[in-house]
């Protein structure tokens, strides 16, 4: 797995925003996988747009993934299974996202209940989130862990701890929102030098920056040779 592939979370639904799941679709061969959430989990009941977009992104070879709240270690396990069931059923997903996952190596017994058992209800993959680097034992659980959820001023400041050397670069995300424009490239290139084989960047602000798809990768592209340019022609 290179440094380019993207984990995207989009989180909005294909009616409001379907610019965002075409610009997914179109951009299906560098995606490692993307999260699907229709309400903060899978909903009471299947809705036929995720259904429809979910089909769409499986027939283009991208890997799905359920999103499901953990909170913290404190929602019931009987709840969180659920969860899990359900977007295997309603979505066919072929992995779990585990959000708000705790950082403390106290709830690691705990999680690797919740891995098994997503596990045995088939999910082939399971991605967690504290969003921030934690207790290393949680590296052993996932098949990829995300170590950073954050604002792109605040991942320029982040660092790294030494035991992540210890792990694949693609065992490991960064997820990073208020991107600049003409910025994307540079949290890939910094994600890669942080030694995480996986990410995400994308502008959106707010309680929910994750409503728009990542810029595609030739517009990177263009906009990091027109900054070389222009560096250039400052010398």
């Amino acid at each position: 797995m290179t440094s380019g592939r993207l984990l995207v979370p989009l989180y909005v639904h294909p009616g409001e925003g379907p610019q965002a799941w075409e610009a997914l679709l179109r951009e299906a061969p560098r995606l490692h996988a993307v999260v699907l959430n229709a309400a903060d989990g899978p909903g009471d009941r299947p809705d036929p747009a995720f259904r429809a977009v979910a089909g769409r992104l499986r027939a283009a070879g991208v890997a799905l993934l359920g999103y499901v709240d953990t909170g913290y270690g404190r929602r019931r396990t009987r709840a969180v299974v659920a969860d899990v069931r359900r977007h295997r059923r309603w979505y066919e997903v072929d992995g779990v996202f585990l959000d708000q996952v705790p950082v403390h190596a106290a709830h690691l017994p705990r999680y690797r209940r919740l891995v098994l058992a997503a596990r045995v209800l088939g999910a082939r993959s399971a991605v967690l989130n504290p969003g921030t680097h934690p207790d290393p034992g949680y590296a052993e659980l996932a098949d990829v862990l995300v170590t950073f959820e954050g604002t792109w001023e605040d991942y320029r400041r982040a660092r790294v701890p030494a035991w992540t050397a210890d792990h694949p670069p693609e065992r490991f995300c960064h997820l990073v929102h208020a991107v600049p424009e003409g910025r994307a490239h540079e949290v890939a290139r910094t994600a890669a030098v942080r030694g995480a084989g996986v990410h995400c960047a994308v502008p959106g602000t707010g309680a929910n920056p994750w409503r728009s798809a990542p810029p595609p990768a030739g517009a990177q592209e263009m906009q990091e040779q027109e900054r070389e340019q222009e560096r250039g022609g400052t010398r």
